[in-house]
């Protein structure tokens, strides 16, 4: 791996790690208000470790990675992207074994924000909510067989993992 790429990587993990140093880098006001959502987020419950890790607001975009964890394998993983188009913020998913789909922003305040797409199969709705500097609780909710059905997934802050040294020749 080239010293250049190394270096990219090493600054692109420092502001996952470091939300402020980036916070004013930012595509837009809205953006800047989910500043709060950037860093590593965790729940684990019987057994099942869910993690997202999402990048400060820069470029007019926060891009975020997300897994769970059972019995040591990764068992679902996906790609989320958080950009602001013609005004609102649009969150777009590509999760593993899945095609691609977008939700748009229909509720936004400095601790809240909600996504929907009410074409989509399941979830309809996109809920993340910040409960303190440290915790969150991310929500997923929509129609399954005529009833609303909603998973909370509450997640503590930890420290995002390091990035690991690169081998020399």
């Amino acid at each position: 791996m080239s010293r250049r790429i190394a270096s990219g990587l090493l600054v692109l993990m420092a502001l996952a790690v470091c939300p402020a140093a980036a916070a004013d880098q930012g595509g837009g006001s809205g953006l800047q208000r989910l500043a709060w959502l950037a860093g590593c987020w965790q729940q684990e419950k019987a057994g099942r470790v869910t993690q997202e890790q999402w990048m400060a607001p820069m470029g007019g975009t926060m891009l975020g990675i997300g897994r769970i964890v059972a019995n040591g394998r990764t068992v679902e993983y996906e790609y989320l992207r958080i950009e602001e188009k013609d005004g609102a913020l649009v969150y777009t998913a590509n999760p593993s074994g899945q095609a691609q789909d977008s939700f748009t922003q229909t509720e936004l305040t400095d601790d809240k924000v909600v996504f929907a797409n009410p074409q989509h199969d399941f979830p309809q709705r996109i809920r993340y909510t910040r409960v303190g500097p440290d915790a969150l609780l991310a929500q997923i909710e929509g129609e399954r067989n005529g009833a609303t059905k909603v998973i909370d997934y509450p997640m503590s802050r930890v420290a995002c993992p390091a990035p690991a040294e690169p081998k020399r020749p």
